[in-house]
């Protein structure tokens, strides 16, 4: 008899616990969303990706360090048991996700790769449909199909034109979106959540840095200035909030949110975050939504609603690892 560790489903969490998850992942979620209009003007100045995303990540993982460190003291062996996760987050949720969406953006508009990124939420549904090997409920069936029709409508694609390339690199960022939601679901008291949340921002950084290092993304960051509401300002001060607060609150809320209300339902609630980044880009660029994208908005809530009904079913388990005896075929 040999001992083996497998994964067990553990119901997420209900009441007072699950109504504080969902407002994490709102909150999250509006931290997420400023990064673009932020971004937008630096990059518009001469900024480069390459320089953007390096300094984004960098102050994220500094400030988030405390914790990992805090864990690494706390629990003997801790980068052996957790360590493949972290570099996996690091990978996919932090640097995948934005490189991938980067990239198809380069060749196709913004809109559609947005579009194909955030199916992540229905990429998530499907592998828990395959994986547990039960359909979803109607609730859920409906939810998503109500929150994509939504987003089309939120992100506007009209004439747009199709590119393989750029669409392959779209949907591995939608992969990669999915998997913040998957492994954030992993964190708990063995593995915190801000640990994870740094070390995959380590993760991230380093990349990057090697990415910068070896010419494979330049690095361009002059000193500008740059227009937010009607304001000049320098250019490294919406920098700095893009790494202080959007990626450091974004990554530490949204880890933080997924233990408490699943994977499933906080991939949803992210769709929320295109709806905050409309707002930012109306208030600090003066892009003014379209009446058609408020009523896509509305329909991605109903999804978000129609999904939430279902929140804590059998087909949306949290996901804990415990070793129990197995008995070798013969």
């Amino acid at each position: 008899m040999t001992t083996s560790s497998v994964t067990l489903p553990r119901p997420v969490r209900h009441g007072s616990g699950a109504v504080t998850g969902l407002l994490i992942a709102v909150a999250s979620a509006l931290a997420f969303s400023s990064s673009g209009p932020f971004v937008k003007p630096l990059l518009d100045g001469g900024w480069s990706l390459g320089a953007v995303l390096l300094v984004r990540m960098g102050v994220a993982a500094l400030l988030l360090s405390p914790a990992l460190i805090t864990a690494i003291r706390r629990q003997r062996g801790f980068l052996r048991r957790h360590g493949l996760l972290i570099v996996s987050f690091g990978l996919t949720a932090v640097a995948g996700c934005q490189l991938f969406y980067f990239a198809a953006m380069q060749r196709m508009p913004v809109a559609v790769a947005l579009l194909i990124q955030y199916i992540a939420p229905v990429l998530i549904v499907i592998a828990v449909w395959a994986r547990t090997r039960r359909a979803p409920s109607k609730a859920v069936l409906i939810g998503s199909v109500v929150a994509m029709a939504g987003l089309v409508l939120v992100v506007d694609i009209s004439g747009a034109r199709f590119d393989l390339l750029g669409t392959l690199f779209a949907l591995c960022a939608a992969v990669c979106a999915a998997a913040y939601f998957v492994i954030a679901g992993r964190a708990g008291d063995d593995l915190p959540p801000l640990a994870l949340a740094a070390g995959g921002l380590l993760t991230g950084t380093l990349l990057m840095g090697i990415l910068v290092g070896v010419g494979v993304l330049p690095f361009a960051a002059p000193s500008i200035t740059v227009s937010l509401a009607g304001l000049q300002v320098p250019g490294i001060l919406p920098l700095l909030w893009v790494g202080a607060v959007a990626t450091t609150l974004g990554y530490a809320l949204g880890v933080i949110a997924v233990p408490l209300i699943g994977s499933r339902l906080a991939s949803f609630v992210g769709l929320s975050e295109v709806l905050f980044a409309l707002g930012f880009a109306w208030l600090l660029l003066g892009e003014t939504p379209a009446p058609i994208q408020f009523v896509g908005g509305a329909l991605i809530l109903v999804g978000v609603v129609l999904v939430r009904l279902d929140a804590g079913s059998p087909a949306e388990p949290k996901t804990e690892t415990a070793s129990i005896p197995v008995v070798p075929a013969p």
